[in-house]
């Protein structure tokens, strides 16, 4: 089994800024992509980054030049910097990742979310 474990989330106001982290553990072989999804009250569950064992990074259009994604591939950890942040940025943010076991079966898996709230 692999679990993710998310820290960093918390109360902010507009303009300010927060790190998001979140480490994966147990059976893990190799970690494809990690990334982060948000969802606000009322609204469907959303990307928000995501970065792939390769390095390649893929953002929503509306974190794009405020939010950054980076991983420690040696801890399987990954992280979300937020900067510049919004009201609209309120959300519960979740980790992801998706790999292969060392059974070369392959897993995805969530994180349990943490609250991220910016206050106007």
């Amino acid at each position: 089994q692999v679990q993710l474990v998310e820290s960093g989330g918390g109360l902010v106001q507009a303009g300010g800024s927060l790190r998001l982290s979140c480490a994966a553990s147990g059976s893990i072989l190799s970690i494809n992509a990690m990334g982060w999804y948000r969802q606000a009250p009322g609204k469907q569950r959303e990307l928000v980054a995501v970065i792939t064992l390769g390095g390649s990074k893929n953002y929503a259009n509306s974190v794009k030049d405020r939010f950054t994604i980076s991983r420690d591939k040696f801890k399987n950890t990954v992280y979300l910097q937020m900067n510049s942040l919004k009201p609209e940025d309120t959300a519960v943010y979740y980790c992801n990742a998706a790999g292969v076991g060392p059974t070369y079966r392959d897993f995805e898996v969530w994180g349990q979310g943490t609250l991220v709230t910016v206050s106007s």
